[in-house]
């Protein structure tokens, strides 16, 4: 009988030590199971989503500037497709190889594409195209789309391009579209790198009226980035349409008459302060701005003397002259002086030690108002404005809108200067002395205005008295910013000296038998020439360019019912009458035919 073997009563497997490892592989197999339906089931959709993120893709569709017409509906400003080429970060294999590729295609230095890579990256996504070459010519574009399979990660770009058909002829007025810049870009989240906003006139003014909203497009790519399949989500929402009250027709008459010179002319409706016309020369190609200057273009801009980019009509200021012996008249009229007072003007004036002279050196002998005005008798406006002093003065011209911006709907406008006694002790710590103000009476000295604001003044003798808003978009009721401090009989006077002086003044040039004209010249001097006893005043072509008078024309015409207001002045160009009477009269011809 075979033994019996008893193990030790401690030496048994404890129980417990099974169950603890069950219950561990169960409670793993539960954590796995959970993660699982967390993963599947939980998260499911959402990772679902994400995998087909990995083959869709979403882009903006780029939305058409709104168009801008002329009055008659003429375009002159459009969109016209373009092609920019733009690489896909996360599709490119090699970014160093790639950036010099594509220098070598365009020509773009391999600096600056670097440059603007890196500074697009902080912006654009990794699957959306980062725009390096804005503007591809149709060569370039042929190029790059018969190699693009090689060079997986560049995509062409279709965007709508702004495109001025007249050139030159209203830069001032619309101004251009250019890339916006760092600064832009930080303002306005809605703007993507590469994006084109307005830098200047109306293009800049109206721009969140003209620049539309952008689309969205979803994409379907294989794992070469090629489009598989497109849906658009959100169509583009394109700009505002808009009509200017620019007549393109007597903008070019306006333009073509001061071709060769440097000056501005403003023609607008005095009861609607709408503009017909407003140029200002020497111009520029505002196209040159939306492809990119080059070189050989900025420096034609920079370096020409007569600095096209200034608009003339509200950014540059002159001295007006004559022509601001209307405000003076004004003035006159409204501190109670008759007008039918004379003064005796024998061509000069004295004041303590110093001698005013009048242009007329013998003078005009005695001179009441209306004659004062009709043949511009300076020794005439020495005496009321000795009368009146600089304080009356100041007041009454700031009261009919000089010294402020009209309220143009255009960038940078300079609101001119009225001085006083005030702003001359700032100024250069001085006091006001009596001279300055003989001078500010003949509208010398210190005080200068835009050829807008001279317009608008013109307006308001013809609306009634209403100092009115310029405008250059069509429709709409005026807007009214303030009132002529002149009753109605002294507006109608000052009218009347007006067409006097174009009837026997010095605006003759203006006159025609078929339409009320009136007109008040003005030649504004710029420098002031120290004369010996004896000496002759050169006669314009012997003088230096720059020290040659400025030339003013105010006027007005009414024919048929219709009335507008034009103003010229031609920098350096002599003579109102003389220099821009000419260009005025071929203006009226465009209004109301040729003379009968």
């Amino acid at each position: 009988m075979a033994p019996t073997h008893f193990e030790p009563e401690g030496q048994a497997p404890p129980r417990t030590g099974l169950i603890l490892l069950q219950c561990l592989i169960w409670g793993l197999f539960c954590l796995f199971a959970l993660r699982f339906w967390y993963l599947q089931v939980h998260k499911g959709a959402e990772f679902a989503q994400k995998a087909r993120d990995n083959q869709l893709r979403q882009e903006y569709l780029h939305a058409p500037r709104g168009l801008i017409r002329d009055r008659s509906g003429t375009l002159v400003a459009v969109n016209e497709p373009a092609y920019a080429l733009g690489l896909i970060r996360e599709d490119v294999r090699d970014i160093e190889s790639t950036l010099d590729q594509i220098s070598a295609w365009t020509g773009v230095e391999r600096a600056d594409l670097e440059k603007k890579f890196k500074k697009g990256r902080r912006r654009v996504k990794p699957f959306e195209p980062l725009i390096l070459v804005p503007d591809l010519p149709f060569e370039q574009l042929a190029r790059i789309e018969a190699n693009a399979l090689f060079w997986p990660g560049l995509e062409i770009v279709v965007r709508p391009r702004r495109f001025y058909p007249q050139g030159a002829l209203l830069s001032h007025v619309l101004g251009y579209v250019a890339e916006a810049n760092e600064d832009e870009l930080e303002k306005d989240p809605s703007l993507s790198l590469g994006d084109n906003v307005g830098k200047g006139g109306l293009e800049y003014m109206l721009e969140d009226r003209l620049r539309g909203e952008k689309g969205l497009r979803q994409l379907e790519v294989d794992a070469t980035g090629r489009r598989l399949n497109q849906h658009t989500l959100r169509p583009p929402q394109a700009g505002e349409d808009l009509t200017l009250s620019i007549d393109l027709g007597l903008q070019k008459r306006c333009s073509d008459m001061l071709e060769g010179k440097a000056g501005a002319i403003v023609v607008m409706e005095p009861e609607s302060g709408e503009i017909r016309a407003f140029v200002s020369q020497p111009s520029f190609d505002a196209n040159w701005f939306v492809t990119g200057l080059s070189n050989k273009q900025w420096a034609s801009l920079r370096d020409n003397p007569m600095h096209p980019l200034q608009n003339r009509v509200v950014q540059s200021t002159y001295p007006p002259g004559s022509v601001f012996k209307l405000v003076v008249g004004g003035a006159v009229l409204a501190e109670g002086i008759d007008p039918k007072e004379e003064v005796y003007c024998p061509g000069f004036m004295k004041l303590g030690r110093r001698v005013f002279r009048c242009w007329r050196k013998w003078g005009h002998g005695k001179t009441d108002f209306m004659k004062g005005l009709v043949k511009s008798c300076d020794v005439y406006y020495y005496e009321m404005g000795n009368r009146l002093g600089v304080d009356k003065l100041s007041a009454f011209s700031m009261a009919c809108g000089f010294g402020e911006k009209t309220g143009i709907r255009l960038p940078h406008e300079k609101s001119g200067l009225i001085p006083t006694r005030e702003w001359k002790r700032r100024r250069f710590g001085e006091s006001w002395q009596g001279g300055e103000t003989l001078n500010m009476a003949i509208g010398q000295g210190y005080t200068l205005v835009t050829p807008l604001q001279v317009a608008r003044f013109i307006g308001a003798l013809l609306n009634g008295g209403d100092i009115l808003r310029p405008k250059l978009i069509a429709g709409g009721e005026p807007e009214k910013l303030g009132h002529l401090p002149l009753s109605d009989e002294h507006r109608e006077l000052l009218v009347k000296s007006m067409v006097e002086t174009v009837n026997t003044g010095t605006a003759r040039r203006l006159k025609r038998r078929d339409a009320v004209m009136g007109g008040k010249t003005g030649t504004a001097q710029v420098v002031r020439l120290k004369l010996k006893k004896g000496d002759k005043r050169r006669k314009l072509e012997e003088m230096p360019y720059e020290e040659r008078d400025h030339a003013w024309l105010a006027s007005f015409g009414e024919k048929d019912g219709k009335t507008y207001v034009a103003v010229c002045m031609v920098e350096h160009g002599g003579h109102g009458g003389s220099a821009a009477g000419p260009i005025l009269k071929s203006v009226y011809q465009y209004l109301f035919g040729k003379k009968k």
